[in-house]
């Protein structure tokens, strides 16, 4: 088994939610074990799918702004790693990490999402998640409509698929 790394407090989390408007598409368990930025261990896993849990829950005006932990809690529990593979036609089930920043840490890790705070910015530590699944010639799918992350994972190579495959579920 790997050896998780933690990865580096870059300074104070913000709560910014980046553009929302586009939501057009552009790939193993999680160790439910990990918390706080320990990285999770899914090497070997077909596919992990990251979620921007801010520009997910920000996608939809229902008052997550009141109690961010909360409204992120209600997207992990949405989360469903079968139908999500199917959904993005994927040979596996994939593994899911939910990236939580700012007000919304402190949600913890279930036995099928993995959650991971980002000690800093959430877009830079999905970048680091996807970097290191690349570095290991892991296969990754980061579920955001945030234009600048999109374009730093799929230089990753990375997919992208917007917040509606997971908020629509």
């Amino acid at each position: 088994m790997r050896e998780r790394t933690a990865i580096p407090a870059d300074g104070p989390g913000d709560d910014r939610h980046a553009d929302r408007s586009d939501d057009a598409p552009d790939s193993a368990m999680p160790d439910a074990g990990a918390t706080g930025t320990d990285l999770p261990d899914v090497l070997g896993a077909p596919t992990t799918v990251v979620v921007d849990a801010a520009n997910c829950v920000g996608s939809v005006p229902d008052g997550w702004w009141r109690d961010r932990a909360g409204a992120t809690r209600r997207l992990r529990d949405a989360l469903d790693p079968e139908g999500l593979g199917q959904d993005l036609q994927l040979d596996a089930t994939p593994a899911l990490i939910l990236v939580v920043e700012g007000r919304a840490r402190g949600v913890d890790s279930t036995p099928t999402v993995q959650v991971v705070e980002a000690p800093g910015i959430g877009d830079d530590t999905i970048v680091d998640v996807v970097e290191r699944l690349s570095d290991q010639g892991e296969s990754a799918v980061v579920v955001t409509a945030d234009r600048e992350l999109r374009s730093r994972v799929t230089a990753l190579g990375a997919r992208t698929v917007g917040p509606r495959v997971v908020r629509s579920r």
